[in-house]
Protein backbone atom coordinates (compact mmCIF):
# COMPACT_ATOMS: atom_id res chain seq x y z
CA UNK A 1 0.00 0.00 0.00
CA UNK A 2 1.62 3.30 -1.23
CA UNK A 3 0.51 5.30 2.34
CA UNK A 4 2.66 6.20 5.35
CA UNK A 5 1.57 5.83 8.97
CA UNK A 6 2.81 8.14 11.71
CA UNK A 7 2.30 9.16 15.57
CA UNK A 8 2.00 12.75 15.87
CA UNK A 9 2.11 14.85 19.69
CA UNK A 10 0.86 18.11 20.11
CA UNK A 11 3.73 18.92 22.63
CA UNK A 12 2.84 21.90 25.11
CA UNK A 13 5.77 23.94 24.23
CA UNK A 14 6.29 23.49 20.51
CA UNK A 15 2.99 22.63 19.44
CA UNK A 16 2.15 19.57 16.89
CA UNK A 17 5.26 17.47 16.11
CA UNK A 18 5.79 14.16 14.50
CA UNK A 19 6.76 11.29 16.47
CA UNK A 20 7.02 8.38 14.77
CA UNK A 21 6.65 7.46 11.16
CA UNK A 22 6.53 4.66 8.86
CA UNK A 23 6.38 4.59 5.30
CA UNK A 24 7.33 1.52 2.63
CA UNK A 25 9.79 1.16 0.31
CA UNK A 26 9.31 -0.49 -2.97
CA UNK A 27 12.38 -2.32 -4.47
CA UNK A 28 13.32 -0.97 -7.58
CA UNK A 29 12.72 -1.45 -11.48
CA UNK A 30 14.30 -4.16 -12.97
CA UNK A 31 14.53 -1.81 -16.48
CA UNK A 32 18.12 -0.24 -16.81
CA UNK A 33 17.46 2.99 -18.29
CA UNK A 34 15.14 3.44 -14.90
CA UNK A 35 17.81 2.10 -12.47
CA UNK A 36 20.20 5.02 -14.18
CA UNK A 37 17.84 8.08 -13.08
CA UNK A 38 17.20 6.30 -9.56
CA UNK A 39 19.39 6.09 -6.71
CA UNK A 40 20.09 1.98 -5.76
CA UNK A 41 18.58 1.24 -2.29
CA UNK A 42 22.58 0.42 -1.15
CA UNK A 43 23.13 4.25 -1.96
CA UNK A 44 24.67 6.96 0.37
CA UNK A 45 22.03 9.37 -1.51
CA UNK A 46 19.02 6.69 -2.02
CA UNK A 47 18.62 4.79 1.03
CA UNK A 48 20.99 6.32 3.91
CA UNK A 49 20.23 3.36 6.09
CA UNK A 50 23.88 3.89 7.86
CA UNK A 51 23.05 7.44 8.40
CA UNK A 52 19.98 6.71 10.31
CA UNK A 53 17.63 7.15 7.90
CA UNK A 54 17.47 11.04 8.43
CA UNK A 55 15.47 13.58 6.98
CA UNK A 56 16.69 16.18 4.91
CA UNK A 57 14.39 19.12 5.38
CA UNK A 58 14.66 18.79 9.05
CA UNK A 59 18.37 18.39 9.42
CA UNK A 60 19.13 21.89 10.68
CA UNK A 61 20.60 22.77 14.00
CA UNK A 62 17.98 24.73 14.46
CA UNK A 63 15.16 22.70 13.83
CA UNK A 64 17.10 20.03 16.32
CA UNK A 65 17.29 22.45 19.12
CA UNK A 66 13.30 23.08 19.16
CA UNK A 67 12.80 19.92 20.33
CA UNK A 68 12.57 18.66 24.01
CA UNK A 69 11.39 15.24 25.17
CA UNK A 70 8.47 15.15 24.68
CA UNK A 71 9.05 16.04 20.61
CA UNK A 72 11.89 13.39 20.25
CA UNK A 73 11.44 9.39 19.92
CA UNK A 74 14.40 8.48 18.55
CA UNK A 75 17.71 10.20 19.13
CA UNK A 76 19.44 11.20 16.14
CA UNK A 77 22.41 8.00 16.33
CA UNK A 78 19.66 5.90 16.39
CA UNK A 79 19.46 3.66 12.77
CA UNK A 80 15.76 3.34 13.26
CA UNK A 81 13.60 -0.26 12.41
CA UNK A 82 14.14 -1.93 8.87
CA UNK A 83 11.57 -4.81 8.06
CA UNK A 84 12.00 -6.63 4.96
CA UNK A 85 8.81 -8.63 3.28
CA UNK A 86 9.96 -11.59 1.96
CA UNK A 87 7.23 -11.97 -0.56
CA UNK A 88 7.38 -9.05 -2.34
CA UNK A 89 10.59 -7.60 -1.12
CA UNK A 90 9.02 -4.06 0.12
CA UNK A 91 10.93 -2.38 3.23
CA UNK A 92 9.14 -0.95 6.11
CA UNK A 93 11.63 1.80 7.38
CA UNK A 94 10.88 3.70 10.90
CA UNK A 95 12.12 6.83 12.43
CA UNK A 96 11.03 10.16 13.45
CA UNK A 97 10.60 11.62 10.28
CA UNK A 98 10.57 10.38 6.77
CA UNK A 99 13.11 10.28 4.43
CA UNK A 100 12.01 12.89 2.23
CA UNK A 101 11.53 16.16 2.40
CA UNK A 102 8.36 16.25 0.10
CA UNK A 103 7.29 13.62 2.55
CA UNK A 104 8.03 15.20 5.51
CA UNK A 105 6.17 18.74 4.23
CA UNK A 106 2.84 16.37 3.47
CA UNK A 107 3.13 14.42 7.35
CA UNK A 108 3.92 17.65 8.75
CA UNK A 109 0.56 19.75 7.25
CA UNK A 110 -1.34 16.06 8.09
CA UNK A 111 -0.06 16.63 11.76
CA UNK A 112 -0.69 19.93 12.04
CA UNK A 113 -4.24 19.61 10.70
CA UNK A 114 -5.21 16.19 12.82
CA UNK A 115 -3.97 18.13 16.33
CA UNK A 116 -5.71 21.59 15.73
CA UNK A 117 -8.45 22.06 13.30
CA UNK A 118 -9.50 18.56 11.70
CA UNK A 119 -10.46 17.08 14.95
CA UNK A 120 -14.12 15.20 15.76
CA UNK A 121 -16.68 15.66 18.68
CA UNK A 122 -15.16 15.22 21.81
CA UNK A 123 -11.39 15.60 20.18
CA UNK A 124 -10.91 11.94 20.00
CA UNK A 125 -11.72 9.56 17.23
CA UNK A 126 -11.49 9.00 13.68
CA UNK A 127 -11.82 11.24 10.99
CA UNK A 128 -10.89 11.61 7.41
CA UNK A 129 -9.64 14.51 5.08
CA UNK A 130 -7.55 15.70 2.75
CA UNK A 131 -6.82 17.28 -0.88
CA UNK A 132 -5.21 15.83 -4.38
CA UNK A 133 -2.54 17.98 -3.91
CA UNK A 134 -1.11 16.90 -0.31
CA UNK A 135 -2.68 12.98 0.09
CA UNK A 136 -5.54 12.34 2.06
CA UNK A 137 -5.63 11.65 5.79
CA UNK A 138 -6.96 9.01 7.92
CA UNK A 139 -6.60 10.39 11.52
CA UNK A 140 -7.59 8.85 14.64
CA UNK A 141 -6.80 11.48 17.63
CA UNK A 142 -6.77 10.35 21.57
CA UNK A 143 -5.73 11.11 24.91
CA UNK A 144 -2.67 9.63 26.98
CA UNK A 145 -2.90 9.92 30.40
CA UNK A 146 0.10 12.13 32.45
CA UNK A 147 0.27 12.94 36.04
CA UNK A 148 2.03 16.02 35.59
CA UNK A 149 0.32 17.07 32.31
CA UNK A 150 -2.31 20.22 32.41
CA UNK A 151 -5.41 18.27 32.69
CA UNK A 152 -3.69 15.20 33.57
CA UNK A 153 -3.02 13.90 29.78
CA UNK A 154 -1.71 14.44 26.67
CA UNK A 155 -2.69 14.45 23.44
CA UNK A 156 -1.99 12.30 20.34
CA UNK A 157 -2.82 11.20 16.89
CA UNK A 158 -2.22 8.28 14.51
CA UNK A 159 -2.65 9.49 11.00
CA UNK A 160 -2.29 7.25 7.87
CA UNK A 161 -1.33 9.39 4.77
CA UNK A 162 -2.24 8.18 0.82
CA UNK A 163 -2.87 10.17 -2.41
CA UNK A 164 -5.72 6.98 -3.13
CA UNK A 165 -8.84 8.55 -1.63
CA UNK A 166 -11.26 5.75 -2.94
CA UNK A 167 -8.74 3.23 -1.20
CA UNK A 168 -8.33 4.33 1.85
CA UNK A 169 -12.31 5.18 2.08
CA UNK A 170 -12.81 1.79 1.77
CA UNK A 171 -9.79 0.43 4.07
CA UNK A 172 -11.91 2.61 7.12
CA UNK A 173 -13.21 -0.31 9.12
CA UNK A 174 -9.92 -1.56 8.70
CA UNK A 175 -7.97 0.73 9.66
CA UNK A 176 -9.98 1.86 12.62
CA UNK A 177 -10.86 -1.70 14.41
CA UNK A 178 -6.59 -2.31 14.12
CA UNK A 179 -5.51 1.52 15.47
CA UNK A 180 -8.16 1.14 18.69
CA UNK A 181 -6.64 -1.37 19.33
CA UNK A 182 -2.81 -0.16 19.46
CA UNK A 183 -4.37 2.97 21.21
CA UNK A 184 -5.96 1.32 23.95
CA UNK A 185 -2.78 -0.64 24.13
CA UNK A 186 -0.98 2.36 24.83
CA UNK A 187 -3.86 3.76 26.60
CA UNK A 188 -3.87 1.30 29.37
CA UNK A 189 -0.29 0.81 29.87
CA UNK A 190 -0.14 4.65 30.04
CA UNK A 191 -2.96 4.44 33.00
CA UNK A 192 -1.42 1.59 34.41
CA UNK A 193 1.62 4.38 35.28
CA UNK A 194 -0.45 6.94 35.66
CA UNK A 195 -2.39 5.49 38.47
CA UNK A 196 1.01 4.19 40.43
CA UNK A 197 1.98 7.92 40.38
CA UNK A 198 -0.83 9.47 41.50
CA UNK A 199 -0.85 6.92 44.45
CA UNK A 200 2.86 7.65 45.44
CA UNK A 201 2.54 11.84 45.04
CA UNK A 202 -1.51 12.98 44.08
CA UNK A 203 -0.75 15.95 42.15
CA UNK A 204 -4.43 17.49 42.31
CA UNK A 205 -4.22 18.34 45.58
CA UNK A 206 -0.45 19.74 45.27
CA UNK A 207 -1.59 22.39 42.49
CA UNK A 208 -4.49 23.46 44.66
CA UNK A 209 -2.68 23.92 47.38
CA UNK A 210 0.44 25.87 45.52
CA UNK A 211 0.04 29.24 44.19
CA UNK A 212 -0.17 29.45 40.98
CA UNK A 213 2.02 32.06 38.43
CA UNK A 214 1.42 31.82 35.10
CA UNK A 215 5.06 32.64 34.20
CA UNK A 216 6.62 30.25 36.29
CA UNK A 217 3.74 27.44 35.87
CA UNK A 218 6.39 25.42 33.47
CA UNK A 219 9.23 25.46 36.17
CA UNK A 220 6.69 24.96 38.55
CA UNK A 221 6.37 21.36 37.43
CA UNK A 222 10.38 21.21 37.88
CA UNK A 223 10.53 21.11 33.76
CA UNK A 224 8.39 18.24 33.37
CA UNK A 225 6.34 20.22 30.85
CA UNK A 226 7.10 17.32 27.84
CA UNK A 227 7.86 14.03 28.69
CA UNK A 228 8.23 11.41 26.04
CA UNK A 229 6.08 8.60 25.68
CA UNK A 230 8.34 6.00 26.63
CA UNK A 231 8.19 7.69 30.03
CA UNK A 232 4.56 7.86 30.07
CA UNK A 233 4.47 4.16 29.24
CA UNK A 234 7.20 2.71 31.02
CA UNK A 235 7.21 0.20 27.97
CA UNK A 236 11.19 -0.01 27.01
CA UNK A 237 10.48 -1.46 23.34
CA UNK A 238 7.95 1.20 22.49
CA UNK A 239 9.19 2.32 19.00
CA UNK A 240 10.18 -1.14 18.44
CA UNK A 241 6.96 -2.64 19.25
CA UNK A 242 4.83 0.51 17.10
CA UNK A 243 7.67 -0.51 14.13
CA UNK A 244 5.76 -3.32 14.39
CA UNK A 245 2.13 -2.57 14.48
CA UNK A 246 2.41 -0.29 11.68
CA UNK A 247 4.73 -2.38 8.88
CA UNK A 248 2.01 -5.15 10.05
CA UNK A 249 -0.38 -2.35 9.36
CA UNK A 250 0.97 -1.15 5.95
CA UNK A 251 1.39 -4.69 4.54
CA UNK A 252 -2.24 -5.92 5.33
CA UNK A 253 -3.83 -2.60 3.94
CA UNK A 254 -1.94 -3.75 0.79
CA UNK A 255 -2.64 -6.88 0.38
CA UNK A 256 -6.31 -6.40 1.38
CA UNK A 257 -7.65 -4.88 -1.32
CA UNK A 258 -6.75 -5.52 -4.92
CA UNK A 259 -7.47 -4.01 -8.11
CA UNK A 260 -9.25 -6.18 -10.87
CA UNK A 261 -10.83 -5.15 -13.66
CA UNK A 262 -14.03 -5.89 -14.26
CA UNK A 263 -16.07 -6.22 -17.92
CA UNK A 264 -19.58 -4.28 -17.37
CA UNK A 265 -21.04 -4.24 -13.95
CA UNK A 266 -20.43 -6.07 -10.84
CA UNK A 267 -21.33 -10.19 -11.24
CA UNK A 268 -23.81 -11.50 -7.98
CA UNK A 269 -20.77 -13.09 -6.94
CA UNK A 270 -18.73 -10.06 -6.61
CA UNK A 271 -21.49 -8.14 -4.41
CA UNK A 272 -22.31 -11.34 -2.47
CA UNK A 273 -18.95 -11.20 -1.75
CA UNK A 274 -18.91 -7.05 -0.60
CA UNK A 275 -21.39 -7.69 1.44
CA UNK A 276 -19.93 -10.87 3.30
CA UNK A 277 -16.73 -8.92 4.01
CA UNK A 278 -18.66 -5.61 5.50
CA UNK A 279 -20.69 -8.10 7.45
CA UNK A 280 -17.18 -9.72 9.18
CA UNK A 281 -16.12 -6.25 9.44
CA UNK A 282 -18.85 -5.22 11.74
CA UNK A 283 -19.30 -8.39 13.33
CA UNK A 284 -15.23 -7.99 14.43
CA UNK A 285 -15.89 -4.19 15.28
CA UNK A 286 -18.33 -5.43 17.69
CA UNK A 287 -17.13 -8.22 19.23
CA UNK A 288 -13.74 -6.34 19.75
CA UNK A 289 -15.50 -3.52 21.36
CA UNK A 290 -17.30 -5.89 23.64
CA UNK A 291 -14.24 -7.62 24.38
CA UNK A 292 -12.25 -4.48 24.74
CA UNK A 293 -9.40 -5.01 27.27
CA UNK A 294 -7.75 -8.15 26.02
CA UNK A 295 -6.62 -6.39 23.09
CA UNK A 296 -3.33 -5.38 25.30
CA UNK A 297 -1.28 -7.61 23.50
CA UNK A 298 -1.61 -5.75 20.58
CA UNK A 299 0.93 -3.63 20.78
CA UNK A 300 2.79 -5.14 23.15
CA UNK A 301 3.68 -8.55 21.76
CA UNK A 302 5.53 -7.83 18.20
CA UNK A 303 6.56 -11.13 17.45
CA UNK A 304 3.21 -12.06 16.43
CA UNK A 305 2.75 -9.41 13.89
CA UNK A 306 6.41 -10.38 12.49
CA UNK A 307 5.26 -13.48 12.06
CA UNK A 308 2.52 -12.21 9.90
CA UNK A 309 4.83 -10.70 7.81
CA UNK A 310 7.00 -14.02 7.10
CA UNK A 311 4.16 -16.57 6.92
CA UNK A 312 1.15 -14.61 5.68
CA UNK A 313 1.22 -16.59 2.15
CA UNK A 314 1.43 -20.03 3.84
CA UNK A 315 -1.57 -20.31 5.68
CA UNK A 316 -3.71 -21.46 2.17
CA UNK A 317 -1.05 -24.15 1.13
CA UNK A 318 -3.36 -27.94 1.04
CA UNK A 319 -0.57 -30.62 2.19
CA UNK A 320 -0.60 -34.42 0.18
CA UNK A 321 -2.79 -35.22 -2.53
CA UNK A 322 -5.40 -32.72 -3.91
CA UNK A 323 -8.06 -31.75 -6.71
CA UNK A 324 -6.66 -29.43 -8.88
CA UNK A 325 -9.91 -28.59 -11.72
CA UNK A 326 -13.75 -30.01 -12.22
CA UNK A 327 -12.36 -32.47 -14.85
CA UNK A 328 -9.64 -33.99 -12.67
CA UNK A 329 -12.66 -34.88 -10.08
CA UNK A 330 -14.58 -36.17 -13.10
CA UNK A 331 -11.60 -38.36 -13.89
CA UNK A 332 -10.89 -39.65 -10.58
CA UNK A 333 -14.64 -40.63 -9.77
CA UNK A 334 -15.88 -41.77 -13.05
CA UNK A 335 -18.72 -40.32 -14.75
CA UNK A 336 -21.41 -41.52 -13.66
CA UNK A 337 -20.52 -40.65 -10.30
CA UNK A 338 -19.86 -37.22 -10.57
CA UNK A 339 -22.61 -36.41 -12.83
CA UNK A 340 -24.47 -37.87 -9.07
CA UNK A 341 -22.62 -34.95 -7.18
CA UNK A 342 -22.77 -32.77 -9.33
CA UNK A 343 -26.93 -32.75 -9.50
CA UNK A 344 -27.18 -33.16 -5.46
CA UNK A 345 -24.41 -29.98 -5.53
CA UNK A 346 -26.49 -27.60 -8.00
CA UNK A 347 -30.09 -28.77 -6.47
CA UNK A 348 -28.85 -27.40 -2.78
CA UNK A 349 -28.59 -31.11 -1.59
CA UNK A 350 -26.22 -30.82 1.49
CA UNK A 351 -22.90 -33.19 0.22
CA UNK A 352 -21.31 -35.37 2.53
CA UNK A 353 -17.56 -35.52 2.77
CA UNK A 354 -15.95 -38.20 5.20
CA UNK A 355 -12.18 -39.00 4.91
CA UNK A 356 -8.81 -38.50 7.19
CA UNK A 357 -7.67 -36.18 5.14
CA UNK A 358 -9.12 -32.43 5.57
CA UNK A 359 -6.63 -31.14 3.04
CA UNK A 360 -8.39 -33.61 0.45
CA UNK A 361 -12.09 -32.29 1.80
CA UNK A 362 -10.99 -28.76 1.51
CA UNK A 363 -9.55 -29.15 -1.85
CA UNK A 364 -12.97 -31.08 -3.39
CA UNK A 365 -15.15 -28.62 -1.61
CA UNK A 366 -13.30 -25.56 -3.56
CA UNK A 367 -13.59 -27.49 -7.14
CA UNK A 368 -17.74 -28.45 -6.37
CA UNK A 369 -17.82 -24.58 -4.91
CA UNK A 370 -17.58 -23.34 -8.62
CA UNK A 371 -21.14 -24.58 -9.82
CA UNK A 372 -22.92 -22.33 -7.53
CA UNK A 373 -23.00 -18.92 -6.79
CA UNK A 374 -21.27 -17.43 -4.46
CA UNK A 375 -24.01 -16.30 -2.30
CA UNK A 376 -25.57 -20.31 -2.44
CA UNK A 377 -22.33 -21.64 -0.62
CA UNK A 378 -22.34 -22.34 2.94
CA UNK A 379 -19.16 -24.60 4.17
CA UNK A 380 -17.74 -26.28 7.28
CA UNK A 381 -14.87 -27.89 5.71
CA UNK A 382 -14.14 -30.19 8.42
CA UNK A 383 -16.19 -31.15 11.64
CA UNK A 384 -16.02 -33.70 14.69
CA UNK A 385 -19.66 -33.28 15.12
CA UNK A 386 -22.54 -33.75 12.23
CA UNK A 387 -24.32 -30.20 11.18
CA UNK A 388 -28.05 -29.40 10.18
CA UNK A 389 -28.00 -28.68 6.43
CA UNK A 390 -29.86 -25.58 6.93
CA UNK A 391 -26.50 -24.78 8.61
CA UNK A 392 -23.97 -26.07 5.91
CA UNK A 393 -24.52 -27.65 2.79
CA UNK A 394 -20.82 -28.83 1.95
CA UNK A 395 -20.04 -30.68 4.96
CA UNK A 396 -16.85 -32.44 5.84
CA UNK A 397 -16.63 -34.86 8.70
CA UNK A 398 -13.84 -37.14 9.88
CA UNK A 399 -14.09 -41.19 9.35
CA UNK A 400 -15.42 -41.88 12.68
CA UNK A 401 -18.64 -39.00 12.91
CA UNK A 402 -21.42 -40.90 12.49
CA UNK A 403 -24.48 -39.98 9.84
CA UNK A 404 -28.30 -39.35 11.80
CA UNK A 405 -30.57 -41.71 10.49
CA UNK A 406 -32.60 -38.84 8.97
CA UNK A 407 -30.05 -37.83 6.95
CA UNK A 408 -29.16 -41.05 5.81
CA UNK A 409 -32.75 -42.02 4.39
CA UNK A 410 -33.07 -38.08 2.77
CA UNK A 411 -33.17 -37.70 -0.82
CA UNK A 412 -32.12 -34.13 0.21
CA UNK A 413 -28.15 -35.36 0.91
CA UNK A 414 -25.12 -37.30 -0.65
CA UNK A 415 -22.54 -38.54 1.11
CA UNK A 416 -18.90 -39.20 -0.13
CA UNK A 417 -16.93 -41.95 1.86
CA UNK A 418 -13.27 -41.70 1.25
CA UNK A 419 -11.18 -44.83 2.58
CA UNK A 420 -7.84 -45.86 1.99
CA UNK A 421 -7.18 -48.49 -1.19
CA UNK A 422 -5.47 -51.86 0.60
CA UNK A 423 -3.26 -52.47 -1.72
CA UNK A 424 -2.08 -48.81 -2.95
CA UNK A 425 0.17 -49.05 -6.40
CA UNK A 426 2.75 -46.54 -7.27
CA UNK A 427 1.27 -43.48 -9.00
CA UNK A 428 2.21 -40.29 -10.26
CA UNK A 429 0.68 -36.90 -10.80
CA UNK A 430 -3.17 -36.56 -10.82
CA UNK A 431 -3.36 -40.23 -10.62
CA UNK A 432 -2.10 -40.56 -7.20
CA UNK A 433 -5.20 -39.70 -5.86
CA UNK A 434 -6.86 -42.86 -7.45
CA UNK A 435 -3.81 -45.23 -6.35
CA UNK A 436 -4.21 -43.82 -3.14
CA UNK A 437 -8.25 -44.02 -1.85
CA UNK A 438 -11.68 -45.39 -3.07
CA UNK A 439 -14.55 -43.17 -3.01
CA UNK A 440 -17.95 -44.84 -2.33
CA UNK A 441 -21.26 -42.18 -2.65
CA UNK A 442 -24.36 -42.96 -1.38
CA UNK A 443 -28.03 -40.94 -1.62
CA UNK A 444 -31.41 -42.17 -0.91
CA UNK A 445 -32.07 -40.15 -4.43
CA UNK A 446 -30.32 -41.82 -6.82
CA UNK A 447 -30.32 -40.15 -10.45
CA UNK A 448 -30.78 -42.67 -13.29
CA UNK A 449 -28.40 -42.15 -16.01
CA UNK A 450 -30.56 -42.13 -18.95
CA UNK A 451 -32.39 -38.94 -17.13
CA UNK A 452 -32.10 -35.81 -19.11
CA UNK A 453 -31.43 -33.69 -15.84
CA UNK A 454 -31.09 -29.58 -15.87
CA UNK A 455 -29.29 -28.07 -19.09
CA UNK A 456 -26.31 -26.51 -17.07
CA UNK A 457 -25.14 -30.27 -16.00
CA UNK A 458 -25.34 -31.63 -19.72
CA UNK A 459 -23.58 -28.76 -21.33
CA UNK A 460 -20.94 -28.64 -18.76
CA UNK A 461 -20.51 -32.58 -18.83
CA UNK A 462 -20.08 -31.57 -23.02
CA UNK A 463 -17.05 -29.35 -22.37
CA UNK A 464 -15.40 -31.66 -19.48
CA UNK A 465 -15.90 -34.46 -21.71
CA UNK A 466 -13.86 -32.64 -24.89
CA UNK A 467 -10.38 -33.34 -24.19
CA UNK A 468 -9.24 -30.77 -26.75
CA UNK A 469 -10.43 -27.85 -24.55
CA UNK A 470 -8.37 -26.81 -21.71
CA UNK A 471 -8.85 -26.54 -17.97
CA UNK A 472 -8.71 -22.77 -18.19
CA UNK A 473 -11.75 -22.54 -21.10
CA UNK A 474 -13.97 -24.89 -19.50
CA UNK A 475 -13.40 -22.65 -15.99
CA UNK A 476 -14.87 -19.85 -18.83
CA UNK A 477 -17.22 -21.67 -19.84
CA UNK A 478 -18.60 -22.71 -16.67
CA UNK A 479 -18.60 -18.81 -15.67
CA UNK A 480 -20.50 -18.08 -19.22
CA UNK A 481 -23.21 -20.72 -17.85
CA UNK A 482 -23.73 -19.16 -14.34
CA UNK A 483 -24.06 -16.02 -15.93
CA UNK A 484 -26.66 -17.24 -17.77
CA UNK A 485 -28.82 -18.90 -15.76
CA UNK A 486 -28.32 -16.34 -12.84
CA UNK A 487 -29.87 -13.50 -15.41
CA UNK A 488 -32.74 -16.07 -16.09
CA UNK A 489 -32.80 -16.12 -11.78
CA UNK A 490 -32.92 -12.30 -11.64
CA UNK A 491 -36.42 -12.29 -14.31
CA UNK A 492 -38.00 -15.13 -12.35
CA UNK A 493 -37.57 -13.23 -9.11
CA UNK A 494 -38.64 -10.47 -10.52
CA UNK A 495 -41.67 -11.75 -12.48
CA UNK A 496 -42.69 -14.29 -9.50
CA UNK A 497 -41.36 -12.48 -5.97
CA UNK A 498 -41.76 -9.08 -6.87
CA UNK A 499 -44.51 -8.80 -8.93
CA UNK A 500 -46.48 -11.82 -7.64
CA UNK A 501 -47.68 -13.28 -10.95
CA UNK A 502 -49.55 -16.30 -11.15
CA UNK A 503 -48.49 -19.82 -12.35
CA UNK A 504 -50.05 -20.10 -15.40
CA UNK A 505 -47.65 -16.25 -16.55
CA UNK A 506 -44.61 -17.82 -14.59
CA UNK A 507 -44.91 -20.87 -16.67
CA UNK A 508 -44.74 -18.96 -19.83
CA UNK A 509 -41.85 -16.75 -18.51
CA UNK A 510 -40.09 -20.51 -17.95
CA UNK A 511 -41.10 -21.21 -21.07
CA UNK A 512 -39.61 -18.06 -22.39
CA UNK A 513 -36.22 -18.36 -20.74
CA UNK A 514 -35.33 -22.19 -21.62
CA UNK A 515 -36.17 -23.91 -18.78
CA UNK A 516 -39.09 -25.91 -19.76
CA UNK A 517 -38.83 -29.74 -21.77
CA UNK A 518 -36.27 -32.26 -21.41
CA UNK A 519 -35.25 -32.07 -17.59
CA UNK A 520 -37.81 -28.84 -16.97
CA UNK A 521 -38.62 -30.22 -13.22
CA UNK A 522 -34.73 -30.09 -12.35
CA UNK A 523 -34.12 -26.43 -14.08
CA UNK A 524 -37.42 -25.41 -12.35
CA UNK A 525 -35.40 -26.29 -8.68
CA UNK A 526 -31.93 -25.04 -9.66
CA UNK A 527 -33.63 -21.86 -11.00
CA UNK A 528 -35.83 -21.80 -7.33
CA UNK A 529 -32.88 -22.67 -5.27
CA UNK A 530 -30.40 -20.19 -7.16
CA UNK A 531 -32.56 -17.59 -6.33
CA UNK A 532 -31.21 -17.87 -2.29
CA UNK A 533 -27.99 -16.55 -3.64
CA UNK A 534 -28.75 -13.38 -5.29
CA UNK A 535 -27.33 -10.33 -3.21
CA UNK A 536 -29.15 -8.24 -0.38
CA UNK A 537 -28.28 -5.12 -3.11
CA UNK A 538 -29.79 -6.44 -5.83
CA UNK A 539 -32.94 -7.59 -3.88
CA UNK A 540 -32.85 -3.82 -1.88
CA UNK A 541 -32.93 -2.55 -5.58
CA UNK A 542 -36.01 -4.48 -6.82
CA UNK A 543 -37.81 -3.69 -3.81
CA UNK A 544 -37.11 0.23 -4.21
CA UNK A 545 -38.12 0.18 -7.73
CA UNK A 546 -41.37 -1.17 -7.18
CA UNK A 547 -41.71 0.73 -4.19
CA UNK A 548 -41.54 4.08 -5.50
CA UNK A 549 -43.46 2.79 -8.94
CA UNK A 550 -46.58 2.07 -6.58
CA UNK A 551 -46.16 5.20 -4.76
CA UNK A 552 -46.51 6.98 -8.39
CA UNK A 553 -48.59 5.00 -9.59
CA UNK A 554 -50.98 5.92 -6.48
CA UNK A 555 -50.54 9.82 -7.14
CA UNK A 556 -52.14 9.87 -10.58
CA UNK A 557 -54.91 7.96 -9.97
CA UNK A 558 -55.88 10.53 -7.01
Amino acid sequence: MNALVALCHFCELHGPRTLFCTEALHPPSPDPSSQMGTPLPGDRDGDREGEGLTMRANSSATQRGEMCEGCRSLPASHPGFVSIDDETGIRFLSHQHPRQSQLFSVVRQACVRSLSCEVCPGREGPIFFGDEQHGFVFSHTFFIKDSLARGFQRWYSIVLVAMDRIYLINSWPFLLRHLKLTIHSLQSTALKVFDTEQGGCPQRALRMNSVFSPAVFPHQRSGNAARSLTSLTQHPNLWASLHCSFSWLLKASGSRLTEKLLEGAPTEDTLVLIERQTEQEEEMSCWEGAEGGGSESQLLQPDSKLGLLCEASKSDDVVGPKFKSLRHLRQVLGANDFRQLSWHVLMGNQVIWRSADPGLIQSAFTVLKSLLPVGCVRSVPYSAQYEEAYKCNFLGLSPDVPIPAHVSSSEFSVLVDVTLKACQGPAAGEDEISALYQFTISSANTQPTDRAGPTLLNKLEVALSNENLSVAVVSHCLLCLKEEWMNKVKVLFKFSKVDGRGREDTQKVLALLGATGPGEEDNVRLLKYWMTGLSKTYKSHLMTAVVKKRKATAVISK
